[in-house]
């Protein structure tokens, strides 16, 4: 009877050993996007790369854009669960910052390979790319050469994104501002004669795009490399624009007051890492902002072309963006 308790006894301390690593597991609270954290993004691999080497728990929030990251931190202020903001972008920086809820950040960026190299001490890069709208080239074969085509062209089908909701929509809003200037509205106007819908989010541009039921829809450069890659799809192109692209980077920031700050600030560094960077080409479908060990597909060939950044300055983003929203509404509601 004494040999079966302690045999007993013994089974139970072994089964405790092994599950309490795990109970007692910190959890790292990630605000991301819905289309990063999906089962076709890189949230699952970077959790499970992330989780093999922290012995904790990567939660993903996912929420529905890159702005709604941004609305739900300032909705919960500093009563936030969020340890770290996974999505936001160049044009929404500034906004972030200024709400007073990041933390500055001890990550080296030496090794970021964007032009110019990165020095922000709130925000790390994770990926970047240029907006551009796609078509089909088997349907399209003279496709547009520039942005005031696509605006003017009232027999192309245009879908974008809500500027409001979407980064790629606030992407195309700069795009427009910084070619079109103080004549943005009557742009906006013209556009919105042929613009079949404008969605809340990208997927659901994209996704109506590829049912046909537009010519073109606004995306990024890199977006036919993932028809090449995954589908062996080569008619898929992005649309040239001697006016120049709008680049995009997305970034990562901490929170001031996130609840696992150490673990947080261990996941800031590795966003820079193998574990992280890797997943980025053919995951996000976007271009990895460190060298990595394995070369980039070619299908990621046409992307790296170099093309003509048109960046407004951030100071003016964040002062004018709700005037600029409001213009893009009065034009396209007329």
């Amino acid at each position: 009877m004494n040999y079966l308790i302690t045999s007993t006894a013994a089974i139970l301390v072994a089964m405790i050993a092994l599950i309490s690593p795990f109970s007692n597991a910190e959890t790292l609270n990630v605000y991301t996007y819905d289309s990063f954290s999906s089962d076709w993004g890189p949230g699952p691999k970077i959790k499970k790369n992330f989780e093999k080497e922290c012995g904790c728990t990567l939660n993903f929030v996912a929420l529905d854009s890159s702005v709604g990251i941004l609305s739900r931190v300032q909705l919960e202020d500093k009563g936030s669960t969020a340890d770290v903001l996974l999505g936001l972008d160049l044009n929404l920086m500034k906004a972030a910052k200024e709400t007073g809820l990041l933390a500055t950040h001890s990550v080296d960026t030496s090794a970021v390979t964007l032009d110019g190299g990165w020095s922000d001490d709130h925000f790390v890069p994770f990926d970047h790319g240029h907006f551009a709208f796609i078509y089909n080239s088997e349907t399209m074969p003279t496709p547009p050469k520039s942005l005031k085509e696509i605006v003017d062209n009232q027999d192309l089908r245009v879908i974008y994104q809500d500027p409001r909701t979407s980064t790629p929509g606030l992407g195309l809003l700069l795009w427009v501002k910084s070619v079109y200037g103080d004549e943005a509205a009557d742009a906006w106007e013209s556009l919105a004669k042929h613009t079949v819908t404008v969605t809340k989010g990208w997927y659901d541009a994209y996704s109506l795009f590829l049912k046909g039921e537009a010519d073109v829809v606004l995306s990024y450069t890199t977006s036919p490399a993932y028809h090449i890659v995954a589908e062996g799809e080569h008619k898929y192109k992005a649309a040239p624009a001697s006016e120049g692209l709008y680049p995009q980077v997305e970034v990562a920031a901490l929170m001031k007051n996130a609840p696992n700050a150490e673990l947080a600030k261990r996941f800031m560094n590795f966003i820079l890492e193998p574990g992280f960077q890797s997943t980025i080409a053919t995951g996000n479908w976007m271009l990895p902002v460190v060298e990595t060990t394995e070369p980039l597909p070619a299908a990621f060939d046409t992307a790296l072309q170099p093309v003509t950044n048109l960046v407004l300055p951030a100071e003016s983003v964040a002062k004018d963006r709700k005037a600029w929203v409001n213009e893009w509404l009065e034009a396209t509601t007329r």
